[in-house]
């Protein structure tokens, strides 16, 4: 009696943990392969399952794309030489009078006016010649205006005229920059290239670094590399414009059997499914389904109706885009096909999985009924 006692006593602890496992939900990172799947629109969910093919791949693969506009690109060169308000000119004047010169003590034939600034309204004053338009003009129009000025009042002037850049004839360099501030328009720095090079680049990884120009009230921006690339984008700078160096602030969501859940920043300018798997460690190897590699993305109108073949989708549309690695080109479709800004990358765990936690939850829960009914019967 005693050992029929014993075994409806473990009969029941077993009932027990069956009906606890079966109660209670076993912790898992998301859900799983037949969850996502059951929200497809053709079950009545409210996403569309897409699997990545080389057409889908390039379908999708739509990146930001930056770049000046024309009225950047024609701007032609600043005048190496060109005066502008901000900037100090120095003024020599060689009088051919050894008596009383014009400008000079008796006897001083060499008059030097060293840092004259250019005022606001483009001008500069000389004594004897007045206010003289400086700004728009080099220094060989403005020691020709000068000379006319004076030629009047003292006989064959030889003038000599040199400019000093000045704030007039500067930009200003913010951001990630190696070296932020204020720098002239010079010779050697008159377009965008050479300036950064000139500030000593940028202090982040050039593969992320985005440049944004703004003059007046327009922007652009480009890649770095793409400036370096391609010599049409190294526009030529003019006074007041304003550089910002930017770090890409694009970003993907990792979440499942992946070797990290994190946000993930971009490490390169485009980002494939594959190095984006990468990025956070690749795929958890103990519980992972290379079957269940999912992107979720809201997609466009657009790219919506051509990867469905429809026309009649109207504004963005829950797409989740299927990669099943162990296909013989799984890999491939992988490597091809991009990841985008908020893009959320999702691995499922595989069906084994759940199997181990759940036998392991049954087995812990039939323990401890076990040991509560060897407590029962030592009691008795």
């Amino acid at each position: 009696m005693r050992s029929t006692g014993r075994f409806a006593v473990k009969t029941v602890a077993l009932l027990v943990a069956l009906s606890l496992v079966a109660s209670c939900g076993l912790p898992r990172s998301g859900p799983n392969k037949r969850e996502l799947l059951a929200g497809s629109v053709e079950k009545k969910g409210d996403a569309f399952i897409v699997t990545v093919t080389p057409a889908i791949s390039r379908a999708t693969a739509v990146q930001p794309t930056f770049g000046f506009s024309a009225a950047f690109q024609n701007a032609g060169l600043v005048g190496s030489d060109t005066i502008s308000s901000g900037d100090s000119v120095s003024i020599t004047v060689f009088e051919n009078v050894k008596d009383d010169p014009l400008l000079g003590n008796s006897g001083q034939r060499v008059t030097q006016l060293s840092e004259v600034q250019v005022d606001g309204q483009g001008f500069i004053f000389l004594p004897y010649a007045g206010r003289i338009k400086a700004a728009g003009q080099t220094p060989e129009g403005l020691r020709q205006a000068i000379t006319r000025q004076l030629e009047d009042q003292t006989p064959d002037p030889q003038v000599t005229v040199a400019r000093s850049a000045g704030d007039g004839s500067s930009v200003s360099i913010a951001g990630q920059a190696a070296g932020p501030g204020v720098y002239p328009i010079e010779a050697p720095t008159r377009t965008l290239a050479t300036m950064l090079a000139k500030t000593g680049g940028v202090a982040i990884d050039p593969d992320i670094a985005i440049i944004r120009v703004t003059r007046g009230s327009h922007t652009g921006r480009v890649w770095l590399k793409d400036l370096y690339e391609n010599p049409a984008l190294d526009i030529a700078l003019r006074p007041g414009d304003k550089i910002i160096v930017e770090e890409d602030s694009r970003s993907f969501i990792a979440l499942g059997a992946t070797g990290g859940q994190n946000l993930v920043p971009f490490e390169s300018e485009t980002l494939s499914a594959l190095e984006a798997i990468a990025t956070v460690g690749g795929l958890a190897t103990n519980s992972a389904d290379p079957t269940g590699v999912f992107v979720l993305r809201n997609e466009s109108e657009e790219i919506a109706n051509a990867i469905l073949g429809r026309t009649d989708l109207i504004g963005e549309q829950r797409i989740i885009y299927v990669l099943d690695l162990t296909e013989p080109t799984g890999l491939f479709e992988a490597r091809d096909f991009q990841i985008r800004d908020g893009d959320t990358l999702y691995v499922t765990e595989a069906p084994f999985v759940q199997w181990q936690k759940t036998l392991g939850a049954i087995t812990g829960t039939t323990g401890a009924a076990a040991n509560i009914a060897n407590t029962a019967n030592s009691g008795n």
